[in-house]
């Protein structure tokens, strides 16, 4: 197992002190051309925040959504680390057992799975899956016989920049029992419940919610022969600069510590946006510009902004993840502001970045900085149009190059067989040192 490949090392810069991405930005933008957008990623960044959730949820093992930025960069940091994950297709199964994860450290967290793809997860020994139909029941058991099943309950925050409840979760009042009873007669192997409360959750108290809810269901199962020793929280954490999960894990561990005191419970949990939104920045540039005139003055009514970067590509979040992009001008633009539109390069008027907002007038080649664009960005991009994906180029501090390192070392001792507790605790070690 190796921290990073060849390939990967190429990409990545060490610097001697800490990831200091706006000097980073100012060298780029004076080294780069201003054809092509590109990313930094500040990898210190990822490691901070699997040090945070280490430390205020213990009891609750991540299992990073692979589908939220499946760069090799972002897995591999995770994968030394000693983080899950969870994988939604064969393709994301693939990607992780390609570090060298084993495979006991990943969920198949799709509810409703190809067949091909439950064959190729029995294949390679990935057991633990979840479901929420009597339907998958059925092809579970003809694809993978053996499988740790998950039941997947519907319990949903009224805020959530992405709900999932229309599409994934059983009720878990009416439908949850009977499907518990439907796989004991199947003799299929149920371990746990889960559920997601909604990608970008600001709802934080529905964790305490739907935890109580499966402490019943647990408790159901008991009395139907099963002994349950697993509980999915799912995802929905914070990831933005400026946001914390303080508060949720508050609410988390008390509802732990209330629902679930038996330790021989294993918790674990589907974070995405939270390890990787942040240590994503956009730089991109104008390429183009148009004044709109006033026809009563003659004047300039709105300004009009086209970057090297669009909704197809980086800014497909705001198709798809609901967000918000705001920009960040570098340099002291100077004159008079005024309404401004930001598009991107493509032929399709849907291609619009930022619809109105006030800016000081831009010239062509200007940079424009967009932060916070880790999660739900690049796996999603294409190259429509004709116009080339972003670059990432990835930063690491040699402290905490060496500290990769060093765990890779650890996990090559054991074989690759260190499991993600033993990593935890020597991740934390190192870092507390």
């Amino acid at each position: 197992m190796k921290f990073l490949s060849q390939n990967e090392t190429e990409l990545v810069q060490v610097v001697d002190g800490p990831v200091d991405v706006p000097a980073i930005i100012d060298q780029l933008t004076n080294e780069l051309s201003t054809e092509e957008p590109f990313y930094v990623m500040d990898i210190d960044d990822i490691v901070r925040k699997h040090q945070a959730w280490i430390e205020k949820m213990p009891r609750v093992v991540p299992h990073y959504a692979v589908k939220c930025n499946d760069t090799e960069v972002v897995c591999a940091t995770l994968a030394t680390l000693g983080a899950s994950f969870d994988c939604a297709s064969k393709g994301e199964i693939a990607k992780i057992l390609a570090l060298g994860v084993s495979p006991d450290r990943i969920i198949f967290a799709n509810p409703m799975k190809p067949s091909s793809h439950l064959r190729y997860a029995s294949a390679n020994n990935v057991k633990t899956m979840t479901f929420d139909s009597e339907i998958e029941l059925h092809k579970i058991r003809k694809f993978c016989p053996d499988a740790k099943l998950v039941l997947r309950i519907r319990c949903e925050a009224e805020k959530a920049t992405c709900p999932l409840g229309k599409k994934f979760g059983c009720d878990p009042v009416d439908e949850a029992p009977s499907l518990i009873r439907i796989a004991r007669s199947m003799n299929l192997d149920v371990i746990g419940i889960s559920f997601h409360v909604g990608s970008g959750c600001s709802d934080f108290p529905i964790y305490y919610k739907a935890i109580s809810i499966a402490r019943d269901l647990f408790d159901y199962a008991k009395q139907l022969g099963y002994e349950f020793n697993l509980l999915d929280i799912g995802g929905g954490f914070p990831g933005s600069h400026g946001t914390s999960i303080d508060e949720v894990a508050l609410i988390i561990n008390t509802a732990l510590d209330k629902f679930f005191a038996d330790k021989s419970v294993r918790i674990i949990s589907e974070p995405g946006r939270y390890y990787v939104a942040s240590a994503f920045t956009l730089l991109t540039n104008v390429q183009s510009k148009r004044a709109c005139l006033d026809p009563a003055t003659g004047t300039i009514d709105r300004m009009m902004y086209y970057l090297n970067d669009g909704v197809y590509a980086s800014f497909n979040c705001i198709l798809f993840d609901h967000q918000y992009p705001q920009p960040r001008l570098i340099g002291q633009q100077s004159g008079k502001t005024y309404k401004s539109t930001i598009w991107g390069p493509s032929c399709d008027a849907l291609d619009q970045v930022v619809e109105t907002i006030n800016l000081p007038e831009l010239q062509i080649e200007d940079w424009v900085v967009f932060d916070n664009m880790g999660a739900y960005t690049i796996p999603i991009a294409s190259p429509f149009n004709g116009f080339p994906l972003p670059k990432v180029f990835c930063y690491i501090s040699k402290n905490t190059l060496e500290m990769m390192e060093h765990l890779t070392t650890l996990a090559d001792e054991s074989l690759c067989n260190t499991s993600t507790a033993d990593l935890m605790i020597n991740y934390e070690n190192v870092v507390c040192a």
